[in-house]
């Protein structure tokens, strides 16, 4: 009887460490907040764009990137643009638009066409402000606006509608902001939202809180660090030298992804506009694989 309890206490201790054994591998492999691989806004590689696209492409896709937001590339049609995606095994889900032509209908749907045509899911509106300060009846203007893009998007393409914030939008408004308002005041069904880290710290928003507060009005990201110490204002505008690699900057990246996450973000693009995006670009990169909860 006591060989018998000695033995089963024997293989009882084993099993359960090979349960904990287990448990402690499932628990370390979970602790990875970005598992996966992010996206590139092709605005990083903006100079060499403009002289081989062809090279700059390959250029991204070798750093393991496939998911692009991106516009039609300079001196190519949408067809072109999209079999040189196809080529490289590439996608564009995210197209950027601009804001006076997304404002005229017939501009809307080329834009619409072309989304489409390379392959996008999303219409991404960067910039709305046309002389600082951005005030109530520009956040008026742009709620009266997106409702509409938003709805001749969706209806006629399928295609959804995010505005990026720059930063001006933080203005101080009743109990809370500009950017707050423009939220609260345009329908789901048809207007989203790309949260750009770097210009929602700039102002002095917590990017974590922003994704908490509204959930799945947000489907985009771009990922963006603020260099330490840099001043910010409601301008929307800073230094390009002032974009640092991941996890080196102002910005709680742990809390970020956390926060994206539990927020359902659909696309997240690396964004580094500085010139030392060549540097800062793997480290970016590497931060993403390493950085656990």
């Amino acid at each position: 009887m006591k060989r018998l309890t000695y033995s089963g206490t024997v293989a009882m201790a084993a099993l359960l460490l090979n349960v904990l054994s287990e448990g402690l591998v499932s628990a370390q492999s979970s602790k990875s907040i970005f598992p996966q691989a992010p996206g590139m806004q092709t605005y990083t590689y903006r100079r060499g764009m403009k002289t081989n696209v062809e090279a700059s492409l390959d250029s991204i896709k070798a750093l393991g990137i496939t998911d692009l937001e991106c516009g039609v590339f300079p001196g190519k049609t949408a067809a072109e643009s999209r079999k040189m995606l196809d080529d490289r095994g590439m996608h564009c889900s995210s197209f950027g638009g601009g804001y006076e032509a997304l404002q005229d209908p017939e501009k809307l749907r080329e834009i619409g066409r072309n989304a489409k045509i390379m392959g996008a899911d999303y219409i991404m509106l960067a910039w709305i402000l046309k002389k600082p300060p951005f005030t109530i009846d520009d956040a008026k203007a742009a709620v009266t606006n997106f409702n509409r893009i938003g709805k001749q998007l969706k209806d006629e393409f399928g295609l959804t509608f995010c505005y990026h914030n720059h930063g001006y939008e933080f203005q101080p408004y009743e109990n809370g902001t500009l950017f707050d308002y423009i939220v609260k005041n345009t329908d789901p069904k048809y207007v989203s939202f790309e949260l750009d880290l770097l210009w929602a710290a700039f102002p002095g928003q917590k990017p974590e809180e922003l994704l908490n507060k509204y959930g799945n009005r947000f489907k985009l990201m771009h990922l963006k660090d603020l260099r330490k110490g840099v001043p910010g204002d409601l301008s929307g505008g800073t230094s390009v030298e002032n974009d640092v690699a991941l996890g080196t900057g102002a910005i709680n990246m742990p809390a970020v992804l956390k926060a994206a996450k539990k927020a359902g973000i659909k696309h997240y693009y690396i964004e580094d506009e500085s010139s030392s995006f060549a540097t800062q670009v793997p480290q970016s990169l590497a931060y993403l694989k390493s950085v656990k909860e």
